[in-house]
């Protein structure tokens, strides 16, 4: 066998091994949209429908009144608050670590390791005391604070990745060309800090989105409840598993998250040239 008949076998294994992983990943997704249009009867059958055959729309609406609406609204309340001030804390110290040389600066780099390796489960207790003497207990502000302090440190540190991956050579340039050192940065290394700032945003993003235990713990009342704990106190008002209604409330909770992509899917990869060329 030539070396080019190899390398031609080699990349028909790799598409075919891509292909499966594709499908792999993907099939989750298909059944449960599909399963939110089957009625729960054809679900709970012995024979599986891998298509629609019986589209219905009950399922959606039954979430739908469940509660889907307040739920979402918290759950897009302390979303926006988790990530809007990771973002903010993250690139301030981001900026303070790989700028500047101070005094307990590696102290403060292996601390954002080591509480990365602590489990948050582990602080459960302690966290709902905290916010139980602050009267936090059941408000967007609490869980939102606990969510911040949770994925404050990923944030900073990828954060720190990607300011250390931005010369500052470039910062010097511009200020040569008369910019202060405010408006270099400003127009020179924020536009490049945009992929990092949104792959943070990403993050976070997934993490208040998802989360569920802290959600459990400090959100007991039906009406601060996020969509994670929204779809279980679902299942267990209805006493049984209605897999049709609850695949319908997954679906709705997903589409924000497929929205939120789609926004910022076309600014991963802008800014990486953009200030680096004088205009």
């Amino acid at each position: 066998m030539s070396a080019r008949t190899r390398r031609a076998t080699g990349r028909v294994l790799l598409n075919l091994a891509a292909v499966v992983v594709f499908v792999c990943s993907v099939f989750p997704v298909y059944w449960m949209v599909n399963t939110a249009f089957l009625p729960g009867s054809a679900v709970k059958s012995d024979t599986p429908h891998f298509w629609p055959d019986q589209f219905t729309l009950q399922s959606f609406q039954a979430a739908w009144d469940g509660g889907f609406v307040p739920a979402l609204g918290v759950s897009l309340a302390v979303t926006v608050l988790t990530v809007a001030a990771a973002l903010i804390f993250a690139f301030l110290a981001a900026i303070a670590v790989s700028r500047y040389r101070f005094r307990s600066r590696r102290s403060f780099i292996v601390a954002i390791l080591v509480i990365q390796m602590i489990p948050a489960e582990a602080m459960i207790i302690s966290t709902f005391r905290v916010l139980d003497g602050w009267h936090l207990l059941n408000t967007v502000m609490g869980l939102a604070a606990v969510y911040i302090a949770m994925v404050l440190p990923f944030t900073i540190w990828t954060l720190r990745g990607f300011v250390n991956g931005i010369p500052a050579d470039l910062e010097e340039a511009a200020m040569i060309d008369g910019c202060s050192r405010a408006q270099a940065f400003w127009r020179v290394t924020f536009p490049l800090l945009a992929p990092g700032l949104v792959a943070t945003g990403i993050f976070a993003f997934i993490q208040a989105w998802n989360e569920f235990i802290f959600a459990l713990v400090i959100m007991t009342r039906p009406e601060s409840q996020t969509l994670p704990i929204w779809l279980r106190t679902f299942v267990q008002a209805t006493k049984a598993t209605d897999w049709a209604v609850v695949m319908a409330g997954s679906t709705l909770m997903a589409i924000p998250v497929v929205v939120f992509f789609l926004i910022v899917h076309g600014k991963m990869t802008s800014g990486l040239v953009s200030g680096a060329v004088k205009g």
